[in-house]
C-alpha cells in the first residue's frame, strides 16, 4: 500500500513530506480504461419523487448494481474546510475495498489533500478513489504511488483577472467587503476562481450565520453573472461564489467520469447536502443520477451503512 508520507500537502507539483521520505510527485497521465470495480447490488428506501420522477406511484424501493459511490465534500463528508473524522475515513476505506469512490467538490486539490487524502491511512486502497476538485475540471487518481493528473482544464489569465475584478467590485458595491477576514477572500484554483466573503478559513459556525437564507450570496452571484456572460457563475459553499468556464458544474464532472470509466448513470449513487434547486449538488440530481440528501458527516455514514449494509457497518 502507498506510504502515508506520500499523502501530504501539495505545493505546486511536489507533495511536501518529511525529508527522509521518498519524493512523491504529482504527474500527468492518461485516462484509464473502464472501471474494474465489482458490481454491488443494493436496495434503498426512497420516497422522494424529485430523485426518481419516472418511478410508478407507490414504488418505494429501487434495485441498482451500483459500481461507484460519489460524494460531495463540505457538509457531506466533513464540516466546511475541516478534516474528515476517523469514522468517515473508515467508511470510505470500506467502500473502496469493494467499489469505486469519487469525491467531487468546488475546492482545490490542496483542500482535498488536507481534508481527506492525508486522513485515510496506509491500509486504505486508493486505487479505486477518483478525486475531482473544482467541480470536475480537474481529475486525479492514485497510480504508481503518486497522485496522477488525468486532466486539468485551466482558465486563461484574462478570464481569471476579469472574474476577480468583477467579484471584488460586486462585494464592495453590495457591502460585503470586510476589513478583517479569515484568510484571503479570493482563491485562484486554476480552473476556477472562488470568492469567499469571510475568507478561505472562516469557522464553519460563523459562515453558517453570515447568510442563513443564501440571499446575500445570491445577490453577488447575480451581480457577477450579469457582468461575466462568457463564464459560469454559481453558488459554491456557504459563503462562496465560484466562477468557471460556461457549462461547468458537478454534472459536468460526473459526465467526464462516466466517459472515463465507461459507467452509466444507473451505476452511480451520489450523496450530497445541497440537492435543492439552488444548491451546487443539484446538477447531479437534475441529470438523473440517483441521489441521497444528507445533513453532515454522521448522517452520511448512517445512510451509506443503510444502503450498503454490512460492507461499512
Amino acid at each position: 500500500m502507498p506510504p502515508s508520507s506520500c499523502r501530504k500537502r501539495l505545493l505546486g507539483n511536489q507533495i511536501v513530506q518529511p525529508s527522509s521520505a521518498r519524493p512523491c510527485t504529482l504527474s500527468a497521465g492518461r485516462i484509464p480504461s473502464a472501471a474494474t470495480s465489482l458490481k454491488y447490488a443494493i436496495s434503498i428506501e426512497s420516497s422522494d419523487p424529485h430523485r426518481h420522477p419516472a418511478r410508478p406511484p407507490g414504488l418505494s424501493r429501487i434495485e441498482r448494481p451500483y459500481r461507484l459511490a460519489m460524494f460531495d465534500l463540505d457538509g457531506t463528508l466533513a464540516p466546511s474546510k475541516e478534516a474528515i473524522s476517523p469514522a468517515t475515513a473508515r467508511m470510505l476505506c470500506a467502500l473502496l475495498s469493494a467499489i469505486d469512490v469519487c469525491i467531487i467538490s468546488g475546492g482545490g486539490f490542496e483542500q482535498f489533500d488536507t481534508q481527506v487524502l492525508g486522513r485515510l491511512g496506509e491500509s486504505c486502497d486508493l486505487r479505486r478513489l477518483h478525486v475531482m476538485p473544482t467541480c470536475g475540471t480537474r481529475y486525479l487518481r492514485w497510480e504508481g504511488g503518486v497522485w496522477t493528473e488525468i486532466y486539468f482544464e485551466r482558465l486563461t489569465s484574462d478570464e481569471k483577472n476579469r472574474a476577480i475584478e468583477v467579484l471584488e467590485g460586486g462585494a464592495a458595491k453590495l457591502g460585503f467587503r470586510r476589513d478583517a477576514t479569515w484568510g484571503p477572500t479570493i482563491e485562484d484554483r486554476g480552473s476556477q476562481v472562488t470568492y469567499s466573503a469571510l475568507g478561505q478559513h472562516a469557522p464553519a459556525d460563523v459562515k453558517s450565520a453570515w447568510d442563513p437564507d443564501n440571499s446575500r450570496k445570491e445577490s453577488l452571484r447575480q451581480y457577477a453573472a450579469e457582468r461575466l456572460p462568457e463564464l459560469e457563475v454559481k453558488s459554491g459553499g456557504s459563503t462562496s461564489i465560484d466562477v468557471t468556464r460556461r457549462g461547468i458544474d458537478k454534472a459536468y464532472g460526473a459526465r467526464k467520469l462516466m466517459a472515463a470509466l465507461g459507467l452509466t448513470m444507473g451505476e452511480i449513487l451520489f450523496f450530497g447536502d445541497r440537492l435543492d434547486p439552488q444548491g451546487n449538488d443539484y446538477p447531479i440530481r437534475a441529470m438523473g443520477i440517483d441521489c441521497i440528501e444528507v445533513h453532515g458527516a454522521e448522517d452520511t455514514i448512517a445512510k451509506v451503512a443503510k444502503v450498503f449494509g454490512g460492507l461499512v457497518s
